[in-house]
């Protein structure tokens, strides 16, 4: 595991999260993750503070639903503007310009805006912008929907706290994003995976190679293997640690910084022939207001260069890349 390990740090938040640090060990964890967004944008932390009952119950009641036989998971099936459960109609690996068939698994997803009045919805982004769907929620397992509002709502808060965070390793006042997430509108998913019915067709993956869209992502994965991320050319697994949440940054924290933290791509890949493990991830993307207006940040601006990026929003951005994943 060793240089695995080391691309892919764990970091502890207890004495940022719990108060026991203060300012000096906000700053401490502050300075872990700027080094891990400089060299690969991918850690784990742990001492975060999610309840080990909540993250239980998530993984159980996801579980569940996936179990139940397709009739009745499709009664939740997802259509235009609402979410829900869908199957891979394309590969996230298109959306970074690569071409694949569409990636080995089920997936439902649920939005923080999603249970809100639809003209709440419509004031960020249309009907185009997939954190303006409708919740569709299933009647069954029991508690499905109970569960995972809970969880989306710890998933925020420490999505939050890992914002002030980053404004610290950036040298930033640790407020600086607070007016630029305070109006969130992260998406809640589960990917199932689980073993073809015959042979992977030629570049067909669990999930193909992609970097995240978003600020940042907060992953809650099983201990099946499967998660890569590229360095220097080639795939290294990212380790399992019991209890962890992998956290990576999203292009548009990368945008932020003008390429200084960096969006790694990574990829689920196959298990080994005859293998038959099903697999469950739950990322919560975490990302900013849908208007927010995302440029680099003037200390990553260089004098007589031109920016990477001129500047987005959410909306603009997601809005280019679904269409070049589902075109």
């Amino acid at each position: 595991m060793g240089k695995d390990s080391e691309f892919v740090p764990v970091v502890d938040l207890s004495a940022a999260r719990n108060g026991s640090g203060g300012r000096r060990g906000r700053t401490s964890v502050a300075r872990e993750i700027g080094r891990a967004c400089e060299s690969s944008g991918f850690f784990t932390v742990v001492g975060h503070g999610i309840p080990a009952e909540l993250t239980g119950r998530m993984d159980a009641v996801t579980r569940e639903f996936f179990r139940l036989p397709a009739p009745r998971k499709e009664k939740v099936l997802c259509g235009p503007g609402k979410g829900g459960l869908r199957y891979a109609e394309g590969s996230v690996a298109r959306g970074a310009g690569g071409d694949a068939p569409p990636d080995l698994c089920e997936i439902y997803t649920a939005n923080v805006l999603g249970d809100l009045a639809p003209e709440r919805r419509a004031r960020c982004g249309g009907a185009d912008a997939p954190w303006t769907r409708a919740n569709d929620w299933p009647e069954e397992p029991a508690g499905f929907r109970d569960v995972w509002t809970a969880y989306m709502r710890a998933m925020g808060g420490l999505g939050g706290d890992l914002m002030r965070l980053f404004a610290l390793a950036l040298g930033l006042d640790e407020e600086f994003f607070d007016d630029k997430v305070d109006r969130h509108v992260s998406t809640l998913v589960a990917n199932h995976y689980f073993p073809p019915s015959g042979p992977p067709l030629p570049g067909q993956m669990r999930m193909g190679a992609h970097s995240d869209w978003g600020s940042l992502t907060i992953l809650l994965r099983d201990a099946v293997g499967g998660l890569q991320v590229r360095r220097d050319g080639e795939w290294h697994d990212v380790p399992h640690v019991p209890g962890g949440f992998v956290i990576n940054i999203g292009d548009l924290m990368a945008f932020w910084t003008n390429g200084h933290w960096v969006s790694t791509v990574h990829r689920v890949r196959n298990p080994a022939e005859g293998t038959t493990d099903s697999r469950l991830s739950l990322p919560f993307f975490f990302l900013p207001n849908h208007d927010t207006r995302i440029e680099p940040l003037p200390r990553f601006r260089k004098s007589g260069d031109r920016d990477r990026v001129t500047g987005t929003t959410p909306g603009e951005w997601f809005r280019a890349k679904m269409a070049a994943t589902y075109s």
